[in-house]
């Protein structure tokens, strides 16, 4: 073993990331002295390295066990202590280690107000990303309210993207810290999802009250996103009486649910739901009660896989797919693209609905849903609205080995042009989700191998492991974990095999669970037949 390298007292984390894009290209090259280094840092790293391996590469050299703690160290030494101490920060919450963030933000104060490239806050960190937080262990795995706790006596600022991602989550226990703490206004809607009857009724009865608090939105606005969170949290009682004062606002949603089974079987089907609106001030009319009771009835039909259900309610309300419901039908569709409902996707399209006509097709992930659950046979359907992005990854997902294959120079170097035009170097939520940081050619690789792994196109798989793809990317459809979780979790049989005989690291835990895919398999989809093959492919 020979004697690590000694960091210089002032290091530059971008002469580093070059010295590791160097030592890859000369492995590539053949270099004698470069596969040495690989061989005597790593012995059985595989050759020529990948970006992630020269990185490991080279951090071993330093003395370091691997790339993340050089990175760390790098940050420390280099002066860019908050941006070290945000990544410590956002690890202690993630590993709920209220101690150790109550030393950092002591120790930097700048961390209360520090943000990520996307604007969030570590207080957005402490909050979760999962959509159903309504079971209590589910809360507890993805809330960490303790930190949450430390953050904001240490003096961080509780802005609404905090408090409307927990009621959209439906986390009943970190509202209530919020509350406790102090930190959350008396508006309607809040008190709706605290279930506070009494207050909400003082609220009701305060003339301008809901205006005040709401900005520019109107009474009949502000209470149906009350009632909304009511049902959100299951307060029955609170939500009966938030429906009589919509009603009483729009004689029209009366008439609507009266035809259908009344108010009282309206709001028993509407509470403990999970409600998808946008926040008011982005689309009002998207708060509308009849409007999410007939989003949770497509999409209940569509989960059920109950196409009459599904093309009745399209029968009785014709305006569905009018132009101010295009922002429900991409839902849908959407929906449609990870759940693989090629059906109802068929159904709802040839009914020609608005989102068709748009001049400029609206924002949606379906194209990404569908290649990232293994769902390319949709694409053609989805291309009747949005057309596949001309890069690396969606060729690969798709199968079009041919481009493909003219995203590489003749000696089999990744030609890209500007990366920034590829997935997921234009996707800034992907990199965050997987912590990923700033865009490079590597991600995009990894990326177009998975969906080519995913979606079974084993051909353009090989071609991207022989051309810098890394086997072992940390790469998921929502946080970090590997190829093999996702295959094992959702029974890809075909390309959990394919990746097993190609030697993927069966070992990799995933970010959340700390499991392996096995774990996934096993616990999670309680898939024994994937499990028993994980455990073969791992020798077991």
């Amino acid at each position: 073993m020979t004697t690590p390298k000694s960091l210089p007292v002032r290091p530059s984390l971008e002469s580093i990331r070059k010295q590791a894009k160097r030592l890859a290209r000369d492995t590539a090259a053949g270099n004698e002295e470069a596969v040495a280094r690989a061989h005597s840092a790593v012995a059985d790293i595989g050759l020529p390295l990948s970006q992630r391996d020269a990185q490991l590469v080279l951090a071993r050299e330093y003395g370091f066990a691997g790339w993340h703690d050089l990175r760390e160290e790098v940050l420390k030494r280099s002066g860019s202590g908050l941006e070290w101490a945000s990544v410590q920060a956002r690890r202690a919450i993630h590993d709920n280690d209220v101690a150790h963030l109550k030393r950092l933000t002591a120790e930097y104060p700048a961390l209360l107000s520090w943000r990520d490239d996307l604007g969030d806050t570590l207080l957005d960190a402490s909050t979760s990303f999962a959509n159903d937080n309504t079971d209590p262990i589910r809360e507890d795995m993805y809330n960490r309210p303790g930190c949450a706790g430390v953050l904001i006596d240490a003096g961080a600022v509780v802005e609404r993207s905090v408090w409307e991602r927990v009621i959209r989550t439906r986390a009943a226990g970190m509202l209530q810290l919020l509350w406790d703490k102090g930190v959350l206004p008396r508006t309607l809607p809040l008190l709706a999802a605290l279930g506070d009857l009494d207050g909400v009724r003082t609220c009701l009865d305060e003339p301008g009250a809901m205006r005040a608090a709401h900005g520019n939105l109107d009474d009949r606005s502000v209470v149906n996103e009350a009632f909304l969170c009511a049902c959100r949290f299951n307060h029955d009682a609170v939500a009966s009486v938030l429906l009589d004062r919509c009603i009483a606002l729009d004689n029209d949603l009366g008439q609507r649910i009266d035809r259908w089974q009344g108010r009282s079987a309206f709001v028993e089907f509407l509470c403990g739901q999970e409600i998808e609106t946008a926040s008011p001030e982005v689309n009002a009319a998207a708060t509308s009660p009849w409007r999410a009771f007939i989003l949770v009835q497509l999409t209940r039909a569509m989960d059920t896989d109950d196409l009459s259900a599904f093309t009745r309610w399209f029968q009785s309300e014709p305006y569905l797919l009018g132009d101010s419901y295009v922002e429900l039908q991409v839902q849908l569709l959407d929906r449609a693209a990870w759940t693989d409902r090629a059906a109802f996707m068929t159904h709802l399209l040839d009914l020609d609905p608005a989102v068709l006509h748009r001049p400029t097709p609206p924002p949606s992930r379906a194209l990404v849903s569908a290649l990232e659950y293994g769902n390319a046979h949709l694409i053609p359907l989805l291309t009747r609205v949005w057309p596949v992005p001309d890069d690396l990854p969606h060729a690969a997902g798709v199968g079009d080995i041919a481009r493909v294959r003219r995203w590489f120079d003749d000696a089999g170097r990744p030609a890209l042009g500007n990366p920034h035009d590829h997935f997921p170097a234009n996707s800034p939520r992907t990199r965050a989700n997987l912590g990923w940081g700033t865009s490079n050619v590597q991600q995009i690789l990894d990326v177009a191998l998975a969906w080519a792994c995913v979606n079974r196109q084993f051909e353009i798989a090989a071609f991207l492991l022989e051309h810098g793809a890394d086997i072992n990317t940390r790469w998921g459809t929502h946080e970090p974990a590997s190829i093999l979780h996702e295959c094992a979790v959702n029974h890809n049989v075909a390309a959990a095999t394919f990746l097993i005989a190609h030697g993927i690291d069966m070992t990799i835990r995933d970010h959340r669970y700390n499991a392996t895919a096995e774990g996934w398999a096993r616990h999670a989809a309680h898939d024994e037949e994937m499990a028993d093959l994980l455990a073969a492919g791992r020798g077991e």
